[in-house]
C-alpha cells in the first residue's frame, strides 16, 4: 500500500516511560490496560494503513502521578528518548515534548531544552493537570513561552480523578476524555487565552470533542458580557484552532466541526496504539471521512495540512 498519510494524533510508550509508570503502579490508563508499543510495531501499523509518518506524544497520565522532582526527571528522560526515536527514523516519526507541569519554572525550562537543544517538533499538553484546566491562569507562563516561540501545541485529554466525575460504571475514555477537552477549550476561550497567545499553533484531539457542537452556546455566553465583539471573537478563536480526526470521523461529528473550522485546520489522527480497537481491517483507517469530504479534501486533511504544523517533517519527507 502506498504510504502518504501523516498522523498527528499518535502516541508512544518508550521503555523509560513504561518503567516509570510501573514504579508508581500505573498499569491501566483511562480505564484500559497500558498497550504495548515499539517502533517496529508502530511502523507495521503505519504500513498497514498507508501512513507515512506519525508525530507521537505521551498520552494520559503524562507526569501527573509523579512527585514534582521525579516528574522533572521523567520528562527529561522521555524527551531524550523521543529525540532518539526521531534520529533513528527521521522520515517515519516526529515527536512532541512532555512537560513537568507541577513546576512552572521547570516546565518553561523544559520547553527550551526540548525545542532548542533536542529539536523536538512541538509540545504535548494535557487538557487538565491535577484538577486544573490548562486554561487556568497558573499555566499562563507556560502558554506565554509557547506563544513567544510560535510553538505547535497538541492538547490531549486527561482522566479526571474519581471525585471529579459522576460515578458511572463506564471507562474514562468513553466520555470523560471528551468533557476534559471541552472544558479546556472553554476555559482557554472565555479567559481570553487564545487571544493573548495568538502565535501558538493549537491542535485539539478528537475533533475538539464537544466544543464545536457547543460553539453557539459559548458565543451567546460571551456576548452577554462582552457584546457582539465577544461573540465574533469566539468564532474567530475556534476557527483558528486545528482539530484532528482521531476517534471522530463520523458525519455528525464532522458536520459540527465544519461549522466552526476551515478545512485547512482539520488534520488526520489515528490515536494509535490506544485507538487500535477501532481499526479492524487494513487499508483506509477512517472510511467514514469520505461521507463528508471529497477525495481531494481527504488528501489535504490526511497529509498536506500536517506540514504547516510540523515543518521539520515536511522537509524530511521532501514536501517543503
Amino acid at each position: 500500500m502506498r504510504r502518504f498519510r501523516v498522523d498527528l494524533h499518535a502516541h508512544h510508550i518508550p521503555p523509560v516511560y513504561r518503567e516509570a509508570l510501573r514504579r508508581v503502579g500505573a498499569t491501566r490508563i483511562a480505564g484500559a490496560p497500558l498497550p504495548s508499543w515499539t517502533p517496529p510495531a508502530a511502523m507495521r501499523f503505519m504500513d498497514r494503513y498507508g501512513i507515512q509518518a506519525q508525530v507521537v506524544s505521551i498520552s494520559e497520565p503524562g507526569v501527573e502521578r509523579f512527585a514534582p522532582d521525579d516528574a522533572i526527571a521523567v520528562a527529561r528522560r522521555v524527551n531524550a528518548s523521543s529525540r532518539d526515536l526521531v534520529d533513528a527514523y527521521p522520515t517515519r516519526f516526529g515527536a512532541l515534548a512532555l512537560l513537568p507541569l507541577a513546576d512552572i519554572d521547570a516546565a518553561v525550562a523544559e520547553i527550551a531544552h526540548a525545542l532548542d537543544e533536542l529539536g523536538l517538533d512541538g509540545v504535548g499538553l494535557p487538557a487538565s493537570f491535577q484538577g486544573r484546566s490548562i486554561g487556568d491562569p497558573a499555566f499562563g507562563p507556560i502558554l506565554a513561552e509557547l506563544d513567544r516561540r510560535g510553538a505547535y501545541v497538541f492538547v490531549h485529554p486527561a482522566a479526571p480523578g474519581p471525585d471529579d466525575r459522576p460515578g458511572l460504571a463506564l471507562p474514562v475514555f468513553l466520555n470523560e476524555f471528551m468533557f476534559d477537552t471541552t472544558r479546556a477549550v472553554t476555559a482557554l476561550l472565555l479567559s481570553g487565552a487564545f487571544a493573548r497567545h495568538p502565535d501558538i499553533r493549537w491542535q485539539f484531539a478528537h475533533a475538539g470533542a464537544a466544543a464545536p457542537a457547543l460553539s453557539e452556546r459559548l458565543a451567546a455566553y460571551a456576548e452577554r458580557s462582552g457584546g457582539p465583539a465577544a461573540r465574533a471573537e469566539v468564532a474567530r478563536a475556534l476557527a483558528g484552532l486545528h482539530y484532528d480526526t482521531a476517534g471522530a470521523p463520523a458525519p455528525p461529528t464532522v458536520a459540527a466541526l465544519r461549522e466552526v473550522a476551515p478545512l485547512q485546520h482539520i488534520v488526520f489522527g489515528s490515536d494509535w496504539p490506544f485507538g487500535q480497537a477501532l481499526l479492524l481491517t487494513a487499508g483506509d483507517p477512517q472510511p467514514e471521512l469520505s461521507q463528508s469530504f471529497t477525495a481531494a479534501e481527504r488528501r489535504a486533511i490526511e497529509r498536506d495540512h500536517a506540514f504547516r504544523l510540523v515543518p521539520r517533517l515536511a522537509r524530511a519527507l521532501g514536501a517543503a
